[in-house]
């Protein structure tokens, strides 16, 4: 994080009162009305109509490695040669991973 360092420095009375501030600014948040949620138990009884998928199926054609390509010693994914760092065969490691 860059630091700018032509800005005036606060002294200890002026941090000790925004601390002040900070405090009493918590305390009267923590005693408005509002309640916490828990988001994931929210989103476990929250049912989308029609959104029911049990009896879908997905296909998926698989394709096997082509010959331009290379899976990734790192992160195990295919990649085409284009994104090979280093390496080759099964030390091959592509450029997110480099």
């Amino acid at each position: 994080m860059a630091t700018d360092y032509d800005t005036p420095r606060k002294t200890d009375e002026e941090l000790h009162e925004e601390s002040l501030e900070e405090l009493k600014a918590r305390r009267a948040d923590a005693q408005s009305g509002q309640v916490d949620i828990d988001e994931e138990e929210a989103a476990e009884n929250l049912e989308l109509p029609g959104a029911d998928l049990s009896g879908e199926e997905l296909t998926v054609r698989v394709v096997p490695k082509q010959d331009d390509e290379f899976t990734c010693s790192r992160c195990f994914m295919v990649h085409h040669s284009t994104q090979l760092a280093k390496g080759t065969g099964a030390n091959a490691v592509c450029v997110d991973c480099a």
